[in-house]
């Protein structure tokens, strides 16, 4: 994995069922000095949904199309969900980056305080 993304920094959330000594050694193995979670071995800001694009981009956009009417059915639920990810254009992935960009940037310049951005 390593020599295919030796530029991947690994984001790892820190919830409990992450956080076990297996998938610590995982992740020391496969991105070693290369993947961040409660503060080793690279720091994060704890909880940081606004630098997670899933958080505020991805899910936000899925769930919009896919509850826009009451969902009839499993088998309807998977495929709405389906039409949204296909939906995504790389117009709205290259917005994405430039948002990512920002607010890297306010973390930086407020360093790494919370803040919350909209």
């Amino acid at each position: 994995m390593q020599q295919h993304q030796p530029n991947v920094i690994f984001q790892q959330d820190g919830a409990p069922p992450h956080w076990g000594m297996i998938v610590r050694d995982f992740l020391d193995e496969n991105f070693p000095d290369r993947w961040c979670g409660r503060g080793l071995p690279i720091p994060w800001p704890p909880r940081s949904p606004d630098i997670t694009p899933l958080d505020f981009f991805l899910w936000g956009f899925v769930k919009n199309i896919v509850y826009k009417t009451p969902v009839p059915s499993l088998d309807e639920l998977k495929r709405r969900i389906v039409t949204a990810i296909q939906n995504v254009t790389p117009q709205m992935l290259e917005n994405t980056w430039r948002e990512i960009e920002f607010r890297l940037d306010v973390l930086r310049a407020t360093k790494g305080s919370h803040v919350q951005i909209h």
